[in-house]
């Protein structure tokens, strides 16, 4: 007889590095919908959320003329972050 399979968030929340990671994805995705709330609405559907680790956050953007528009917002996104209480170390952009 086999055991009964664990629920998927069961498994998770036993895994030490599994909860680590669904932690960090959840970071990853309020932090791009405090973006998505500061950037211009035309900009949000070409944002994707990245990693976070050590050295910052990646957002993931479309095309090298959204990343260019973004790099310009910056200092705005950074302002937003810390007003929401993350801490932000760098926000790195990358084309998808």
């Amino acid at each position: 007889m086999t055991p009964d399979a664990l629920r998927i968030e069961e498994a998770i929340s036993r895994s030490t590095p599994l909860a680590r990671l669904q932690h960090l994805l959840k970071e990853s995705q309020a932090r791009l919908a405090v973006v998505r709330s500061v950037v211009p609405p035309a900009l949000g559907p070409h944002l994707k959320p990245g990693p976070i680790d050590e050295a910052g956050w990646t957002l993931l953007v479309a095309n090298a003329a959204v990343a260019a528009k973004v790099r310009q917002l910056l200092p705005r996104l950074e302002d937003a972050l810390r007003a929401r209480g993350m801490q932000v170390t760098a926000i790195r952009i990358r084309v998808q």
